[in-house]
């Protein structure tokens, strides 16, 4: 038999999904894994979380990790408890952020298995958390971080280096070279257009390049978003409803509420109470605060933006806002309606034609979201059917993420083509879609990888 290639990368998730981002980067017998995100969405795809991973943890020497948000961090917890000892390798912000974001995720696992045993909506007896708040604060240990543009090598001769993604508060590209080959993963691309973030940094050259596809087959809206929002907000408040916006907890939470803050400033729209019910929204808007060299707002501005809501702090004061019939706008996670505090705040407001349900941006197929967006007249909550009657509205302007057009520009500064292109983090028609862009209008060799499977880098 042929020996192995000494460096090869391979896919462990984020491949047909836009979830559960890992990939496994093995030079000789080291292995490091970027990213190490949950899988979300479809049931089929949500128990790939169950499943041990085709390495051993305790065979990686560190995990690098673009960005905090969850399909990329969430399965952080599992890892560590089950054998990882290395180091966890990410920005200062983005280890801010997990500080917060794996606890509760840990949190509202415990908090679904509890509910899923009490009604007996679990075909498991008993139903078990995929991993618990203690284990995801366990996880903290591992962590060590680097600054932007600072080199850093890891033992078995990886050289690391993070610039600026743009997407969310401390989100990184990472460029890696080991073997003589530099590798380079995108992680989630931001864009220019942001009210919050920086555009990503640009890349000059890349042996290997691995690149995210969310809105590889779209245009994403250019309309101005706070038009978009007041627009939204009167015809609300005008029929005597409230605004409902799932919203995910670190970034697109702080960027509504610059938004809105700029609204009220300018009277643009009515003076309506604004309440913020999500515990970790919260605290990351605490972490936005603190880190003001990782986004767009200048201190007065994020200032402004962080003590514009009523903060809500405990779940009976988050149950009596379903009680108030006043016109409101209530943030609550999450972005995607797929747990948290604003599913029972959907079942209080998703029956009456008056209220407006507002998602910020991309729903990943098999979320509510996604079926509340499309549609759906009924959704599945808490075991129980609830009819849609409510308007669904989707401010896509509003995604943190690049579009098609911005990834074909940011792959533009590449003074040479990589070896090869790998496209990932996508549905599957958006992640082919972009294949064909940039091999039709860039003339690079690139595919949308197979999960599990190795891919030589030579």
């Amino acid at each position: 038999m042929p020996s192995a290639p000494e460096l090869g990368l391979s896919f462990l998730g984020a491949v047909g999904t836009v979830t559960g981002s890992r990939f496994l980067l093995r030079h000789k017998r080291t292995r490091w894994l970027v990213d190490c995100g949950l899988f979300q969405g479809y049931k089929h795809q949500r128990r790939k979380n169950w499943q041990p991973l085709s390495v051993r943890p305790d065979h990686l020497q560190a995990v690098i990790l673009t960005h905090a948000h969850l399909d990329h961090s969430g399965w952080l917890p599992v890892l560590c408890r089950d054998g990882f000892n290395g180091k966890i390798l990410a920005t200062p912000a983005t280890r801010d952020l997990c500080r917060y974001l794996l606890p509760d995720s840990g949190f509202i696992q415990e908090k679904d298995a509890e509910f899923a045993n009490r009604h007996g909506l679990s075909r498991h007896h008993p139903a078990r958390p995929l991993y618990t708040r203690a284990d995801a604060e366990a996880v903290m240990s591992y962590f060590r971080t680097l600054n932007f543009g600072a080199p850093y090598r890891l033992k078995g001769k990886l050289d690391i280096l993070f610039r600026r993604a743009g997407h969310i508060l401390g989100a990184a590209i990472a460029e890696l070279s080991v073997g003589g080959r530099r590798v380079v993963f995108s992680g989630d691309l931001g864009h220019a257009s942001s009210a919050t973030m920086a555009p990503p940094e640009t890349v000059s050259r890349a042996d290997y390049l691995v690149v995210e596809s969310t809105y590889g087959n779209r245009r994403r809206d250019r309309d101005d978003p706070q038009t978009a929002l007041a627009r939204v907000i009167h015809e609300t408040a005008g029929r005597g409803g409230s605004i409902i916006i799932p919203a995910f907890a670190v970034g697109r939470t702080q960027l509504l509420l610059h938004h809105l803050r700029r609204l009220l400033d300018s009277h643009r729209i009515p003076t309506l109470p604004i309440y913020l019910d999500s515990p970790l929204a919260i605290n990351a808007t605490e972490v936005f605060e603190r880190h003001p060299d990782d986004h767009g707002l200048t201190r007065e501005e994020a200032r402004a933006a962080c003590n514009l809501p009523h903060y809500v702090h405990d779940p009976e004061a988050s149950r009596q806002l379903d009680h108030d019939p006043h016109p409101k706008i209530i943030i609550a996670g999450s972005g995607m309606a797929t747990g948290g505090r604003v599913l029972h705040h959907l079942k209080s407001y998703l029956g009456d034609a008056r209220h407006t349900i507002l998602f910020a941006g991309f729903q990943a197929a098999g979320t509510r979201g996604e079926s509340l967006v499309n549609g759906a007249e009924q959704v599945k909550i808490h075991g129980q059917h609830w009819p849609v009657e409510a308007r669904i509205e989707n401010l896509d302007m509003l995604s943190a993420h690049a579009d098609a057009e911005e990834i074909i520009e940011w792959l533009g500064h590449f003074e040479h083509p990589p070896r090869q292109t790998f496209i990932v983090h996508g549905e599957p028609d958006a992640s082919d879609a972009l294949r064909r862009r940039i091999e039709e209008e860039l003339d690079w060799n690139c595919l949308v990888p197979e999960p599990e499977q190795e891919y030589p880098l030579v």
